[in-house]
């Protein structure tokens, strides 16, 4: 009888448990009932919608309030990528994207409840603005909630549905922003997390951004964007430029004055409506576009027609979002209110947009100061064209704009952190023989080694970086600072002793003196004085 009795209690205990685990399981969000997953220490909840889906009317229009549902909403799988051309699939989509995009995920320590207070990190994936998503298995956020952060990812529209102007659009709802809906949605996601992330114990007033390549531009937009003040309280910006090459948008109508952009948006929207057979630029013909397939919105991941004429605007001065260059914003000090930690890596991408056939055409592009240009890129004269156009590109692009930032950032009275990754693993070493490539940090950060491509036999060292990396991420979110006890000191930016962190070639991670200051030193002073004759992305 005394065994039976232990038994029944012990049943008892552990139905009251897994009733107990399955309420925790249940978050109560403005617009219902969600129910998620809990696995390995870490809380699930996926494909959780933050805005209506933006299709039929909603189509080119800012993201509307999501729809409140009936009962429990499972919570337990990811949403479609947003709509983006699959590869090797021209005239299609990508499987697994949709039209209907707008969902974001969850990841939280198991147990976590409303009234705690743990620091939310939101990830803006990168792809250039035509693919991506928010949940590729890079980017899981199981790591960062064993760190005792919530991490949230989202999905955002992409391309032509994320950036587009048409003269008809342009009339119809003046009173909302025009052409950058991409942006407009990580806005919206940004609010969504604000009214709602306390729900999973989360503290609406300590929110990182952080992003890498598009994802990194994109959190230099958000920094910029008047709009977007208030919405998060830090920003990490991986591989995410800061100069007008990179994050300067096209006018919405036409301006030949414009030094980088002569054709506006709304003329490579009225493009790619008659590539389609619609002629006209009225509300007729914006509702032809409307009713154009997902597929030819996509139109194959193509950016002009036949002849060559433009029908992709990409990012878009609308007058209402995007009113300023986030250089000039950063120039004039007006800045949203962040701490910021920022870096490159150090080969991002080899000879992007030089093209130069030999070092003297090369070092003509520094124009007066080629021969400068020549002493700190090519000391010895031995150096190898192609290690010198991976260290102009990626210095020109990603590392002096970094710099950049950090400094008008430090300048406006906020803390910058600098980094420079410069780890490549051991399986990625014949091919990246100058440093490491454009988006290798993303799973160190991260803590997913074998979830991508360029990390497939993890050693020793590659476990190292990664959770200093990841713990250093976790840090900033959690206090301003990425230094904890144990980790090797990351120096604050400033313009006098430009301290920054590296995390070198052999695993390790030293706080210095930025070694690439000759460089940048040059670079800025050929951007200062408009020498460089060179473009961004």
């Amino acid at each position: 009888m005394k065994n039976i009795l232990v038994l029944f209690t012990a049943v008892i205990g552990l139905n009251l448990q897994a009733q107990t685990t399955e309420n925790s399981l249940l978050i109560k969000t403005e617009n219902g009932l969600l129910k998620g997953a809990s696995e390995n220490g870490v809380d699930t909840f996926k494909g959780i919608p933050f805005a209506l889906p933006p299709v039929g009317e909603l189509r080119w229009r800012a993201p509307q309030p999501a729809q409140d549902w009936e009962g429990v909403r499972d919570a337990l799988e990811f949403g479609p990528n947003c709509a983006q051309n699959g590869w090797g699939n021209y005239g299609g989509i990508a499987a697994g994207s949709s039209e209907d995009c707008l969902f974001l995920n969850v990841w939280r320590p198991e147990g976590l409840a409303q009234g705690d207070k743990a620091a939310v990190m939101v990830w803006i994936h990168g792809g250039g603005f035509v693919f991506g998503s928010g949940s590729s298995p890079d980017t899981d956020g199981g790591a960062f909630a064993k760190q005792g952060v919530i991490l949230v990812t989202v999905n955002y529209r992409l391309a032509r549905f994320g950036f587009f102007a048409f003269p008809a659009l342009s009339k119809e709802h003046p009173e909302e922003p025009k052409g950058n809906y991409a942006y407009m949605d990580q806005i919206a996601a940004l609010k969504w997390i604000k009214n709602n992330i306390a729900a999973f114990g989360g503290d609406p007033n300590n929110v990182t951004i952080f992003g890498e390549s598009a994802g990194g531009v994109s959190v230099q937009s958000l920094l910029t964007i008047p709009s977007a003040n208030g919405l998060f309280q830090k920003a990490i910006v991986e591989s995410g430029g800061g100069r007008d090459g990179v994050l300067t948008a096209r006018p919405l109508k036409e301006d030949n004055s414009d030094r980088f952009y002569p054709v506006s948006a709304e003329t490579a929207g009225i493009n790619f409506a008659r590539k389609h057979g619609i002629n006209g630029t009225d509300a007729a013909a914006l509702a032809q576009l409307r009713a154009l397939p997902v597929e030819q919105i996509v139109d194959g991941g193509a950016q002009h027609d036949s002849k060559g004429s433009l029908t992709y605007s990409g990012v878009i001065f609308d007058g209402k979002l995007v009113v300023e260059t986030a250089e000039s914003v950063y120039n004039n000090g007006n800045q949203n209110d962040a701490d910021v930690m920022i870096g490159s890596n150090s080969a991002e991408v080899q000879a992007l947009n030089l093209n130069a056939e030999n070092k003297e055409e090369l070092f003509s592009k520094f124009g007066s100061l080629a021969e400068e240009a020549k002493k700190v890129f090519d000391p010895t004269g031995e150096a190898p064209l192609a290690e010198i156009l991976t260290k102009v590109n990626t210095d020109n692009v990603w590392a002096e704009p970094a710099r950049f930032t950090a400094s008008a950032v430090t300048k406006g009275g906020k803390n910058a952190y600098v980094y420079i990754f410069s780890y490549v693993t051991e399986s990625m070493k014949e091919r990246a023989i100058y440093g490491a490539p454009h988006a290798s940090e993303i799973p160190y950060a991260f803590g997913n080694l074998n979830a991508r491509w360029g990390v497939q036999q993890t050693t020793d060292e590659d476990i190292q970086m990664s959770k200093l990396m990841n713990t250093y991420w976790a840090n900033f979110a959690k206090t301003g600072s990425p230094n904890s006890e144990g980790l090797p000191n990351w120096p604050l930016y400033d313009d006098q002793n430009e301290g920054m962190i590296e995390f070198q070639a052999d695993g390790t991670a030293v706080g210095k003196p930025n070694p690439k200051k000759d460089r940048l030193d040059l670079i800025q002073k050929a951007v200062t004085l408009k020498e460089l004759k060179v473009n961004g992305i």
